[in-house]
């Protein structure tokens, strides 16, 4: 299965982290991938989210949250128009790093038919924007600290 990770160290706690990874309101204001998320946090909550790569348009796409436990982990998953053609899921993960904070995991699972024929096209792309807001993620985090 194919899979994008990244991960940035965050110099706050875990609660912070997860305030600002669910405060989804205030993502226009910080987030340079994820420009607008419109929905809850909770298991099972529809999002609608408009996403941003580096130097691209905005593209729109709907998604299920699958997992949320607070202060650890947030997974949402999506599907393109048939399952089992290209779908993807989304995980953050918020691991105690000892007393330096804790580590911001982004994680993106791919599968279906395309996806080992989609992948040289989007995973460039992609790892770039996952680092662009674990970094803007860890900024405004530590602000809040």
């Amino acid at each position: 299965m194919p899979t994008i990770k990244t991960a940035v160290d965050v110099a706050t706690s875990a609660e912070i982290v997860w305030r600002v990874l669910t405060d989804f309101p205030s993502y226009p204001k910080w987030n340079p991938y994820l420009v607008s998320v419109q929905g809850n946090s909770s298991s099972g909550a529809r999002l609608k989210i408009q996403a941003r790569f580096p130097n691209s348009h905005a593209f729109k796409f709907s998604a299920r949250i699958v997992k949320a436990i607070p202060a650890t982990e947030l997974r949402w998953r999506r599907r393109r128009l048939l399952e089992g053609v290209f779908d993807r899921e989304q995980a953050f993960f918020i691991i105690p790093n000892g007393i330096k904070g804790v580590r911001f995991i982004q994680r993106e699972h791919f599968s279906g038919l395309l996806a080992a024929l989609i992948m040289p096209f989007i995973s460039g792309k992609t790892t770039k924007a996952f680092n662009l807001m674990n970094l803007a993620l860890k900024r405004t985090a530590e602000a809040k600290h």
